[in-house]
């Protein structure tokens, strides 16, 4: 079984950030995440790192090697799914399957400042997000696919909500995190509430969180998705673009066990 021990470490930590500093570290963002800020909830197996199932399948190497994908296969574990964000068209060794694909967009936020903030009407507010909200999160979530939320994925930073009635209709939070930079993620509202410029609102709370540690807030969405006019209007600017690649280990484990019929 894949353990977090041997990512204790900090060695694998200070290579990177001796060979890549500022903006260099988002080219390969989920694996510098899981080799500096997040090194402590990585799982590892040779030069594979991935987030643990429950905060969702995120993972990273440093290439497309076959050794590479070896070491994926046994993090992800039968019939296991990962996440990973490719600089190239994936090539997949025998016994992986695509599960899902596209072309993502990163954009960085370029402005100086954080000033200004959309308006909630009367009955409608804004606040952060804790435990108790987890199943309203995940129910969301489910609703609107905005990428892998799990039950541990508010693990990774702070979130905030828009609620009506106590009905959470929209929310965004924290995930990957490098040395000066953390991702705004998780942005989704209520198919009933959209359009009133809530997606908005928990973007900037939570951009305003970023900015406050010191860091600069940056994203990732599907190139063809129309948020991409909102999170350009909040400031946010297209940096490079990577093929996702959510991969299925399809190889079958012998159990060993004789199945031959008793006489």
């Amino acid at each position: 079984m894949p353990t977090s021990k041997a990512c204790s470490d900090v060695a694998a930590a200070a290579e990177i950030l001796q060979s890549d500093s500022g903006e260099a570290l988002l080219d390969s963002p989920i694996l510098n995440a899981l080799l500096t800020e997040h090194r402590k909830l990585a799982l590892c197996d040779g030069v594979a790192r991935r987030y643990p199932a429950a905060i969702g399948p995120l993972a990273g190497t440093p290439d497309q090697s076959l050794a590479s994908y070896e070491a994926l296969r046994r993090l992800a574990g039968p019939g296991g799914l990962v996440g990973l964000f490719l600089p190239d068209q994936p090539a997949l060794p025998k016994a992986w399957s695509i599960f899902r694909g596209g072309i993502l967009t990163q954009m960085v936020y370029r402005k100086p400042n954080l000033d200004g903030a959309g308006t909630l009407p009367e009955g409608v507010t804004l606040r952060r997000l804790g435990n108790a909200d987890v199943p309203a999160m995940l129910e969301l979530a489910s609703l609107t696919e905005p990428g892998p939320f799990r039950e541990r994925t508010m693990e990774l930073g702070n979130f905030y909500g828009v609620f009506a009635a106590e009905r959470l209709l929209a929310m965004a939070g924290q995930r990957m995190r490098v040395p000066g930079f953390v991702e705004v993620s998780a942005v989704c509202t209520h198919p009933e509430a959209r359009g009133r410029g809530y997606a908005g609102v928990t973007m900037r709370e939570v951009m305003r969180d970023i900015a406050a540690e010191g860091s600069t807030p940056f994203l990732h969405a599907f190139d063809d998705n129309p948020a991409v006019r909102l999170y350009e209007r909040l400031g946010f600017r297209q940096r490079r673009t990577f093929h996702l690649a959510v991969i299925k280990n399809e190889e079958v484990i012998e159990s060993g066990c004789d199945t031959s019929p008793v006489s």
